[in-house]
């Protein structure tokens, strides 16, 4: 009964064929001559066929040769995707979900934790509303209270406060997300308290932190993310109706996944530095 050649004998029979001898796939492959020609020998022992015509010209294909190489043909590229992916593996890919605030402070501060030899390749997805964990919707979340499902893993990281903000300047009116599918706390507030005063609106939290800028209105932020901005100033106390905890969240077992953890031990770092994120309880607002 003839057994099933090898996948790198037959790697090798086809780098013989093309190269026409043994020498040339010896230096490229460090399989020495002598080992070469024995598993080439053995090759044509295992199919029974002759696949070469050895002389002092080299190897030559016999016609049963031509025909097993052309059914070879695509096994020397596989074989070098193979390798290269064994020598460079690919970086898995961890999924990472917060609002906008957070995910803007993560992706300016992530070079503190990740550089680009990492085995982890951040994918940051901006999102107010939460995506699901559970069904691997992201790997991991930032979120606003400890996870109350039993498969989540959490980590609490911080006590976010808020303030409202505003530059030199400007008016007694308010800037405000516009209303939608899903309403922030902080545009709630905004409403709820300040509904008459609104004087512009847009769709996203950094256009908010513009138009403050530029003295259309007070804004609503979270102190960390007002750090950002130098020309805006608190000009009011903690809104204390806004103040939660931040958590840091994973599937119980993605968890254990080597990219994943590292990734949450990174975006740990970044979330409870005292330096990136002065200490929330202590307001500068007199």
């Amino acid at each position: 009964m003839k057994q099933t050649p090898r996948l790198d004998d037959l790697e090798l029979f086809a780098r013989v064929g093309v190269a026409g001898g043994l020498a040339p796939v010896a230096r490229a492959s460090g399989v020495s001559v002598p080992t070469l020609s024995r598993r080439m020998r053995a090759l044509e022992t295992q199919l029974g066929w002759q696949l070469f015509e050895r002389g002092n010209q080299g190897y030559g294909l016999t016609a049963k040769g031509r025909t097993l190489l052309a059914e070879t043909e695509g096994l020397l590229a596989e074989a070098r995707r193979l390798r290269a992916i064994a020598t460079h593996p690919a970086r898995a890919e961890v999924r990472i979900t917060a609002g906008g605030w957070t995910s803007a402070f993560l992706a300016r501060h992530l070079s503190h934790v990740w550089s680009p030899e990492a085995d982890w390749q951040p994918a940051f997805v901006d999102a107010d509303a939460r995506l699901d964990i559970a069904r691997r919707g992201a790997d991991i979340g930032v979120r606003n209270h400890r996870p109350d499902q039993s498969w989540m893993a959490g980590r609490r990281t911080a006590r976010i406060t808020y303030a409202e903000y505003a530059a030199e300047g400007a008016g007694e009116g308010y800037v405000t997300r516009q209303t939608g599918n899903v309403e922030l706390p902080s545009a709630r507030w905004v409403r709820e308290m300040h509904g008459d005063a609104i004087v512009a609106t847009a769709s996203s939290a950094r256009m908010l932190a513009d138009l403050a800028c530029a003295g259309i209105g007070r804004v609503v932020l979270p102190r960390f993310a007002a750090m950002g901005f130098p020309g805006l100033r608190q000009v009011g106390p903690v809104i204390a109706a806004l103040t939660h905890e931040e958590w840091l969240v994973c599937h119980h077992d993605a968890r254990h996944d080597p990219p994943v953890r590292a990734a949450l031990d990174g975006l740990a770092e970044l979330l409870t530095s005292s330096t990136l994120r002065p200490d929330e309880d202590e307001p500068p607002f007199p």
